[in-house]
């Protein structure tokens, strides 16, 4: 979200605005015990399948609800698109058949789709609520991660999107908010469908760009034509912050911060993070390459860099043994 004293962006998680320190909104309303317009559309569209608990967030494009399967009772997230982007019909045909699409992943890195609907009322997806949080959560509590942490993360949401890249599929919102944890330690990648549905619609005759300013690489930026190494930059953005504690980039606006990632080079690791090894900074840097033929060219490629450094150490964690665990289990679909 976006500061509305000083008009940084921020993490939605954030208690307060990393630039001025004024208090952000709190975007996520309390337990849903009263009727609502847009819960009362979900409901008549899911045709009373789940049981909304609450809204638990809101993001830049849809409000988040906990839900429960009312047969099944299983725990489960829905995410509903915000109502003036669910009455645009190319909106919701975009994001129908991004859903569509995403629905057909099946990778132990990549969060399940498990029902999705398209109306003129509600346009929503379904997803397993994981009860670890997201990395957002993680930063804004801890602002760092550690070293081999970081790298067992990024390496298992490399290894996801990588899965979808051979489906036809770039995610193009990689950021914090969109890696979740289960309580294994296995991290996963989410919001395909709402993410590239929007980015698309964001494309303007001018060329300008929707998404995340501060995990945009320099293509996207300037609204061109992007792949998979797209997302390779962004789980560089993510490496560097978790190590770092802050993005490569930083700016008054949007538009200052996308300057810089066309533009300008990051502060070398050694400077903001001088305790992480050489070897974990090379990688973090490469991604970083502005030119995309310079990163990593898929996500396995960036995974099996991250996965040497790991082996180099001894250290034993859920998200280490996750990652080196994904790195020899085959993904579910071809």
């Amino acid at each position: 979200m976006f500061c509305p004293d000083c008009g940084t962006w921020n993490r939605a998680a954030a208690p307060n605005c990393v630039r001025c320190g004024h208090a952000l909104p709190n975007v996520a309303a309390p337990p849903v015990d009263v009727p609502d317009a847009e819960i009362t559309a979900l409901r008549r569209a899911t045709g009373g399948r789940f049981a909304i608990v609450r809204r638990i967030a809101s993001g830049g494009m849809a409000h988040v609800y906990e839900a429960s399967h009312s047969v099944l009772g299983r725990r489960v997230v829905i995410k509903v698109l915000y109502s003036h982007l669910a009455r645009d019909p190319e909106m919701r045909e975009r994001f129908r058949r991004e859903a569509e699409a995403a629905s057909r992943l099946s990778h132990p890195n990549v969060c399940t789709i498990l029902d999705a609907g398209v109306t003129k009322d509600s346009t929503f997806v379904v997803m397993p609520f994981l009860s670890g949080g997201s990395l957002a959560d993680r930063l804004a509590r801890h602002r760092t991660v550690p070293p081999m942490e970081s790298a067992a993360i990024v390496a298992q949401i490399a290894t996801g999107l990588d899965h979808a890249h051979r489906h036809g599929i770039v995610h193009r919102d990689v950021k914090p908010d969109n890696v979740l944890f289960d309580s294994d330690g296995t991290s996963l990648i989410t919001d395909f469908g709402i993410a590239t549905a929007g980015f698309h619609k964001g494309l303007t005759g001018t060329g300008r760009a929707m998404g995340t300013p501060h995990y945009m690489s320099p293509e996207q930026a300037m609204g061109k034509p992007v792949d998979g190494r797209s997302d390779v930059y962004a789980c560089g953005v993510m490496l560097y912050e978790m190590l770092a504690g802050v993005p490569p980039f930083d700016g008054e606006d949007s538009y200052a911060v996308g300057y810089k990632h066309v533009h300008e080079m990051p502060t070398p690791l050694d400077v903001t993070a001088p305790a992480v090894s050489p070897m974990l900074s090379q990688i973090t840097m490469r991604c970083l390459a502005k030119a995309a033929g310079e990163r990593y060219q898929r996500g396995t490629d960036l995974a099996d860099a991250l996965i040497r450094v790991i082996d180099s150490t001894t250290l034993d964690t859920p998200a280490v043994r996750a990652a080196r665990l994904g790195r020899l289990t085959p993904s579910l679909a071809p």
